[in-house]
């Protein structure tokens, strides 16, 4: 039994000095004009975070609060509650004793509520005061994303066998992806998916297991599952190859699909690929946002130093600007910085794209559609006919795009590609293996940039730490940056970076301007290796210095810059 203490909560809350008595006021007036609880109305105005409320009803109430994101359960206690009651009544049982359950609940004064969950679970129930924010991730963490869904279809299993039996069989497994608690399921992965910041969504049947796995900040995280979600893996992918207009009954050949989507008042297209595997069909998810506001070259980790550079080369009237590096480096969003800042009622600029991941006012963007004969090569050909000034090809895949490329920037027009080569001179050679001649290249190459994404240190929870001696000898830093008033800084884990330490992603650069000097390496078939000793005797930073600044700023790590540049340390070493 609840025993409710003679003071308020805002009498509480006052006396501990989270609340002035004007804060309260505000808050008691709207408590009575909307009938809201008024701590959730504290809440909602912001006035005070949900623990500092949730602590002061605990102590209203004389029952413990806690904090879940730092507490243990096992997966016997778990067991005790369905997660579809769990998820019902949004509670999360925390242990036993003598006879009595202890549940987390962001709702511990409804009565309504705890007389239920007596009645359902055949014994006594204690309330504890928690978070609704650690009670979400609790029942995320401990049944899985849409358990309580998947329980629901266990049930519908029973009653309208639509579901795969334990051979593997389905009765109907179109219908079955039309049903709504797979629908619902869906929903809630790629729900999951925006909530977690995942650029990609994974869906990998395994022998024994379907498993889902998250990309956030350029790294694959599995996401909880219910034990039960194999057996539902056909009607799950079915129901994803439906919403891409895919074929579902075609399970042998590759396909590939977009879905568009709106998510808290934004469109999104989701990019989905399926390929065979012996257990099943693998289903990737790339999420590309389809407003976005200019993303501004500032915002993409360019220091002053950098972006002086980019903008020279891009104010040039005609050329070729590149961008090189791996796949999932950042170069399509340097590339729309750039055309960002240039777009000008007075410039006509063409786009062709595969896919078009951010939209552009002012911009004709154009999708490639090789099916139907619609290529970078073929538009590339004919976009002259459009008038325009200056034109981003998506990427240079072939020597056809690449000749063609050449020839538009040689008769005036300023083109922005890419390139997928580990260094910036390393484009040189690249171009003329295509066949490209030498002296072509210097004629029409401006500028080659190369980049990295390193992730960002959460500002929440990095910490300062003395790094050994050994790895500052190992890179030098002493000579590249001044490091001796620096602080360094480790990621450790909050709540806000999902305990991993990093939020959100920089790139790091390395920028080659095509001067005389290069221009003459590149006529005599100079290896990459001289054209960058050259490029670094007339001042160009390589991309492990531009780490190495960021590391300064403390808004990364030693180890992040050395794993993404790792390959440029073997590959530029003296012979």
């Amino acid at each position: 039994m609840i025993n409710v203490g003679t003071k308020r909560i805002g009498e509480i809350l006052l006396d501990e000095g989270k609340l002035n008595e004007r804060d309260l006021d505000l808050a008691l007036h709207e408590h009575e004009k909307t009938g809201d609880q008024l701590g959730r109305v504290i809440i909602n105005m912001g006035l005070l975070s949900e623990e500092d409320v949730m602590r002061a009803l605990a102590t209203q109430l004389h029952i413990p609060f806690i904090r879940l994101s730092a507490t243990e359960l096992s997966p016997e206690i778990i067991q005790r509650i369905p997660a579809k009651i769990a998820s019902h009544y949004h509670v999360v049982p925390l242990g036993e004793d003598n006879g009595m359950l202890k549940i987390a609940t962001d709702d511990p004064h409804n009565i309504e509520t705890l007389d239920s969950l007596n009645r359902l679970l055949d014994m006594e129930v204690e309330p504890v005061a928690a978070t609704r924010r650690d009670i979400d991730e609790a029942i995320k963490v401990h049944y899985g994303i849409g358990a309580a869904t998947m329980e629901q279809m266990m049930d519908n299993r029973e009653q309208s066998r639509l579901a795969v039996d334990e051979a593997n069989v389905t009765a109907d497994v179109d219908e079955m992806a039309e049903d709504a608690t797979i629908v619902r399921f869906v929903n809630q992965v790629v729900r999951e998916a925006f909530n977690d910041r995942a650029t990609d969504i994974h869906i990998e049947p395994m022998e024994k297991d379907l498993r889902i796995r998250y990309r956030i900040d350029g790294m694959l995280y599995e996401a909880a599952v219910p034990p039960t979600i194999k057996r539902f893996q056909s009607a799950i992918i079915s129901r994803v190859k439906i919403m891409s207009d895919m074929n579902i009954a075609e399970r042998r050949l590759p396909q590939d699909g977009k879905i568009k989507i709106t998510m808290k008042g934004e469109e999104y297209d989701l990019r989905v690929s399926t390929v065979p595997t012996p257990y099943g069909e693998s289903v990737a998810i790339r999420i590309l946002r389809r407003e976005e506001s200019l993303i501004k070259l500032e915002n993409q980790g360019l220091d002053e130093h950098n972006i002086a550079i980019i903008r020279d080369m891009i104010s040039k009237p005609h050329g070729i600007f590149l961008v090189t590096g791996p796949t999932g480096s950042g170069k399509s969003t340097t590339l729309y910085g750039a055309i960002s800042e240039i777009n000008a009622i007075e410039r006509k600029i063409i786009t062709i794209e595969d896919p078009i991941e951010y939209r552009i006012e002012g911009v004709t963007q154009i999708q490639v559609h090789s099916d139907i004969g619609l290529t970078f090569a073929s538009v590339l050909r004919t976009i002259l006919r459009q008038d325009p000034d200056v034109i981003m090809v998506g990427e240079i895949r072939d020597t056809e795009t690449a000749q063609i490329s050449i020839r538009t920037a040689l008769t005036g027009h300023l083109v922005f590609s890419t390139l997928h080569t580990n260094d910036s001179c390393g484009a040189v050679a690249r171009l003329i293996d295509m066949g490209i001649e030498p002296f072509l290249v210097s004629s029409s190459v401006e500028g080659i940039v190369a980049q990295r994404l390193v992730r960002l240190l959460c500002h929440e929870c990095k910490q300062v730490y003395q790094p050994e001696t050994a790895i500052l000898d190992r890179l030098n830093l002493q000579k590249k940056v001044n490091f001796s008033d620096v602080d360094f800084f480790k990621p450790v884990g909050c709540k806000r970076c999902r305990y991993t330490g990093h939020y959100g992603r920089t790139a790091i650069y390395e920028i080659v301007r095509i001067d005389e000097d290069i221009k003459r390496h590149i006529v005599n078939r100079d290896s990459a290796n001289l054209i960058r000793k050259t490029a670094l005797k007339n001042g160009m930073r390589t991309i492990r210095d531009d780490g190495f600044l960021k590391i300064q700023r403390g808004i990364t790590t030693i180890d992040e810059v050395m794993r993404m540049t790792m390959e440029d340390e073997f590959a530029h070493q003296p012979a």
